[in-house]
């Protein structure tokens, strides 16, 4: 069974206030936490070619897994810290990125956005 994003908020939050640790999920250790979780994530594809990264082994697919996942849960502790709604702040975002990269102008290429002005 898959959780909505809010089920998986609210489960997070009393697994904290359950263990007396939102004294330590604020914004600032929160986001250091997901930065350590993304370098843990990243050690995985380290020294691999593109191509090696698409064909992980499944005991090594299965730890990409757990940290993306505990990449996901920091991101929502800290969205939740900071009242942020997350769907729609990535709605938000998409929208930006749409008229920053118009699909005419960038098909095909990988340049950053002000790379694209006339």
């Amino acid at each position: 069974m898959h959780d909505s994003l809010e089920e998986l908020r609210q489960r997070l939050a009393l697994f904290a206030k359950a263990r007396d640790w939102e004294q330590f999920h604020n914004p600032k250790n929160l986001s250091m936490a997901l930065i350590g979780e993304a370098a843990e994530l990243v050690e995985h594809f380290q020294w691999l070619s593109a191509e090696q990264s698409e064909q992980l082994s499944p005991k090594k697919l299965d730890e990409v897994r757990l940290e993306l996942a505990d990449i996901l849960i920091y991101l929502i502790r800290i969205a939740d810290r900071m009242n942020v709604d997350l769907i729609l702040a990535a709605q938000d975002k998409i929208e930006i990125n749409e008229r920053r990269y118009p699909k005419d102008k960038v098909r095909g290429s990988a340049k950053r956005a002000e790379e694209y002005k006339d």
